[in-house]
C-alpha cells in the first residue's frame, strides 16, 4: 500500500483531496493531528516517510516543504503555483498531450496546473500543435471562477454577503498563472488573461475568443472542433460537446473533475468561442492531483475520481 502525506490537509484542496482518497484501500492517508502539525520535526519526519506527498500550501511554503525532503525516494505533486514552470518538475496535465502521462508515471517531481490554465490548456494547446493557432498569434482568455478559489478570506467575505456578484481582478495583467499559460501552450507571447469570480462556490468557464478570418490558413469552426476531438479521443475526463448551445454555465462540471470544451461561434462572421468548463476544486485542483497520484503509484489514472 502507497502512503500519502498531505501537507495542507486541512485547506480547501486538501479536504477535496482527502474526500477523493477516503475508503481506498491501495492509499493510506498520513495525518499529522494539530499538535503535531505544527511541529517542524514532526512534519520534516512525516514529508521524508511518505511514499507520496502532495502539497496544498502557500507557494513560498510549498518550496521549503520540498528543501526538508532529504531522501530520493519519496515523490511529490505539488498543488500550489510554485514549481509550475520550474525545470525538473513534470507538468501533471496528463491528457494535454502525447507522452504527458509517461512523464509523470516516472517524474520524482510532477505540478498540478492551475485552475485556469487547465481549461485555457484544453483548449489552446492542441490547435497551436495543430498549426492551426500560430505560436506568435496575440491570445486574450476571460475566465470565471467560483470564489472557493481565493482560500478562506474570500470564501468567508462571499459567504457572509459582503461581496458583488461578479468582480473582475488581476487587472494590472501580471497574474502568475500567464508565464504557466504561455509555457504549456507553446505560445511566443502571454496572452492576455482577464480573470473574475463569481458569487458561487465552485465551479469555472474560460474563454478565448478567436478572429479565424485574421489567422493564415482561415481555420474553420469545425476545423477547430475536430482538432480538439482528436486530441482528446477516448478521454473519460475531457470531453468536445457540441458548441450549438445557447448559454453555458459556469456549475455546468461542479462537483465532479470533468472537463467539457466547446467551439461556438458565428461562421460567417469568421469568429470564434472557445469554451472550457470545469470545477475549480475538481479538475482545476484536487482531481488532478489525485489523477497524478493514481499515475505515479501504477494506479487506475481514474480511482476515487468523480466522473
Amino acid at each position: 500500500m502507497n502512503s500519502v502525506f498531505i501537507d495542507g490537509a486541512v485547506g480547501t484542496t486538501g479536504l477535496e483531496i482527502r474526500d477523493r482518497l477516503a475508503g481506498r484501500t491501495d492509499i493510506a492517508v498520513v495525518l499529522l493531528d494539530e499538535a503535531r502539525r505544527k511541529d517542524a520535526d514532526a512534519r520534516r519526519e512525516a514529508l521524508n516517510d511518505a511514499d507520496f506527498v502532495i502539497l496544498c500550501l502557500p507557494d513560498d511554503a510549498a518550496r521549503e516543504a520540498v528543501a526538508l525532503i532529504d531522501n530520493p525516494r519519496t515523490r511529490v505533486i505539488d498543488a500550489s503555483s510554485a514549481h509550475r514552470v520550474a525545470p525538473g518538475w513534470a507538468y501533471g496535465f496528463a491528457e494535454l498531450a502525447p507522452g504527458c502521462q509517461d512523464a509523470i508515471a516516472t517524474a520524482a517531481r510532477v505540478t498540478n496546473p492551475g485552475c485556469y490554465p487547465t481549461g485555457f490548456l484544453a483548449l489552446v494547446a492542441p490547435l497551436v500543435r495543430a498549426g492551426l493557432i500560430p505560436a506568435d498569434n496575440p491570445i486574450s482568455v476571460n475566465a470565471t471562477s467560483g470564489y472557493s478559489g481565493g482560500g478562506k478570506a474570500m470564501i468567508a467575505e462571499f459567504e457572509s454577503g459582503g461581496a458583488s456578484a461578479f468582480r473582475p481582478y488581476g487587472l494590472q495583467l501580471a497574474h502568475k498563472h500567464v508565464a504557466e499559460m504561455t509555457t504549456h501552450a507553446g505560445l511566443a507571447h502571454a496572452p492576455i488573461f482577464a480573470p473574475a469570480v463569481a458569487n458561487t462556490y465552485r465551479g469555472m468557464v474560460v474563454e478565448v475568443p478567436l478572429h479565424l478570418h485574421a489567422l493564415p490558413g482561415k481555420p474553420t469552426l469545425a476545423a477547430l472542433d475536430d482538432a480538439l476531438r482528436a486530441a482528446f479521443e477516448g478521454s473519460p475526463l475531457v470531453t468536445v460537446a457540441s458548441g450549438d448551445v445557447g448559454a453555458i454555465d459556469i456549475v455546468e462540471n461542479a462537483g465532479t473533475d470533468r472537463l467539457t470544451l466547446r467551439v461556438c461561434g458565428n461562421a460567417a462572421a469568421g469568429h470564434a468561442r472557445l469554451v472550457a468548463t470545469l470545477d475549480n476544486l475538481g479538475k482545476g485542483a484536487g482531481g488532478a492531483a489525485v489523477q497524478n497520484l493514481n499515475i505515479m503509484a501504477g494506479l487506475d489514472p481514474h480511482a476515487g475520481l468523480i466522473l
